[in-house]
């Protein structure tokens, strides 16, 4: 398909025409006065020919406020886009077409997809976007509005199914739930390359919504209490562990008991216990006295 590009358009300033419409409406009125008093053949010639003129200036008027743009076409061929602002003048019988330049923000629906491990989740994101090129976005999609959102979900969903939710091996480097800047990033990159098409450009994307589906919600919340409780229990052993090295050496280095390897295996035991019971205990320790 042939791309479109902007070009700048040739278009006037419209308040040396505006002065000029206000000289031939005052020509019009002293004809209308002649006439009144009598005049002849010059003055009904001068006050049609001024208001042919006056119309024919009117036509083409137009206005453009900050951050807009008109794109100009003559008998459906494109002849660029005026982005100055102000009051603007054109040819009456070129065609103008008013397009914002300026940035559009989308907050997507919810949409449910399936993530890298096939588990459905529901995800959503915000997007700010502008038009960059006003001739593609005219010219080379139908519907630059609808076309935007359309791409929008495609581009969520595309990047939804690229990641898992959550880490469930040391292999898941990105994910959805713990690598927000690289899942903006790349949302942002996806849709900037579907949407270059239309001469939109992507200023900002990231996600506003991340949830397993409501189907396999339960059993996903289980699973990360399951895991938060196995991590809690893995570092209370590893305290443990280490607080009856210490006891242990300590014992040792200051020469206070003797334990046979019996006895060092039951103060073991008693101590981790004690350190890793959810309940208080009451350890016998063996100091190999009578």
């Amino acid at each position: 398909m042939k791309t479109s590009q902007e070009t700048a358009a040739n278009t006037f300033s419209g308040y040396p025409v505006l002065v000029l419409l206000l000289a031939a409406m005052v020509l019009a009125v002293m004809a209308l006065l002649r006439l009144g008093g009598g005049g002849g053949g010059f003055a009904v010639f001068t006050l049609i020919a001024m208001i042919v003129l006056w119309v024919f200036l009117i036509a083409g008027f137009y206005m453009l406020q900050p951050n807009n743009a008109a794109v100009i076409t003559l008998f459906g061929s494109y002849r660029g886009t005026d982005r100055t602002n102000g009051l603007r003048w054109i040819w009456p019988w070129m065609g103008r077409h008013k397009i914002s330049a300026r940035a559009h923000n989308i907050h997507s629906e919810k949409v449910k997809i399936n993530d890298l491990r096939g588990n459905p989740i529901d995800i959503a994101c915000n997007v700010v976007w502008r038009v960059q090129d006003t001739a593609q976005a005219v010219f080379d999609v139908d519907d630059y509005k609808e076309f935007t959102n359309i791409q929008i979900e495609a581009g969520l969903r595309t990047v939804g199914a690229r990641h898992p939710y959550d880490d469930m091996g040391e292999e898941d480097e990105t994910t959805l739930r713990g690598s927000a800047d690289v899942i903006n990033a790349e949302l942002q990159a996806e849709l900037n390359d579907r949407l270059k098409v239309a001469g939109i450009v992507v200023d900002e994307a990231g996600l506003t919504h991340l949830a397993y589906a409501s189907e396999i919600a339960g059993a996903m919340l289980r699973r990360q209490q399951a895991e938060a409780v196995i991590a809690a229990r893995a570092k209370l052993v590893m305290g443990a562990v280490s607080m009856v090295e210490m006891a242990l050496d300590k014992l040792k280095a200051d020469d206070i008991v003797d334990l046979t390897p019996d006895q060092r295996a039951d103060m073991v035991a008693n101590l981790m216990v004690v350190l890793c019971g959810d309940r208080d205990a009451q350890p016998v320790v063996n100091t190999g006295k009578g």
